[in-house]
């Protein structure tokens, strides 16, 4: 009888041992979490020196609004946004140039002034990456010409 309640004893330890290491382990707690934006910006990185292409949509060549839609479309968001920079500046949620986090999307006017035709994915410390004439480039947006045109940026992912 004494053998059986030490087996018994011994049981509901291993079970009650089992159970602590579940809710309170290392295991139930860990999660895997994607910041949308970083890795957007990180995809937008890859088709550094890529050319520049007037309607372009693809890595054969891109235009301004082409490179963010595509990135925005092959990255882990699969969002889909609007094709033209105008259009795309009237998504998302505004954002100051002081708030500025990987992945944001950056908006300029490099035609007609005060209206939105330039837009790239805000990528780290002041840069942004878009096709620009020269082709796909990571800029910094204190360069003047840059500086002088920005009109504003949206988060469109969280």
């Amino acid at each position: 009888m004494n053998g059986s309640r030490v087996r018994w004893a011994a049981a509901v330890l291993a079970i009650l041992s089992l159970a602590i290491a579940f809710v309170f382990g290392s295991a139930s707690s860990a999660s895997a979490t994607i910041n949308y934006g970083e890795e957007a910006a990180a995809v937008a990185k890859r088709y550094v020196g890529n050319p520049y292409k007037h309607g372009g949509t693809t890595p054969k060549g891109f235009d301004a609004s082409g490179f963010t839609q595509y990135v925005y479309k092959n990255a882990a968001t699969k969002m889909t946004i609007p094709r033209t920079s105008a259009d795309q500046y009237k998504i998302g949620t505004p954002v100051s140039r002081s708030q500025l986090k990987p992945g944001d999307l950056v908006f300029y006017a490099t035609g007609t002034k005060g209206k939105v035709s330039f837009a790239a994915i805000y990528y780290k410390n002041g840069t942004f990456i878009g096709a620009t004439s020269k082709g796909v480039k990571v800029v910094k947006m204190s360069d003047t010409y840059w500086k002088e045109r920005y009109i504003g940026a949206k988060r469109i992912v969280k």
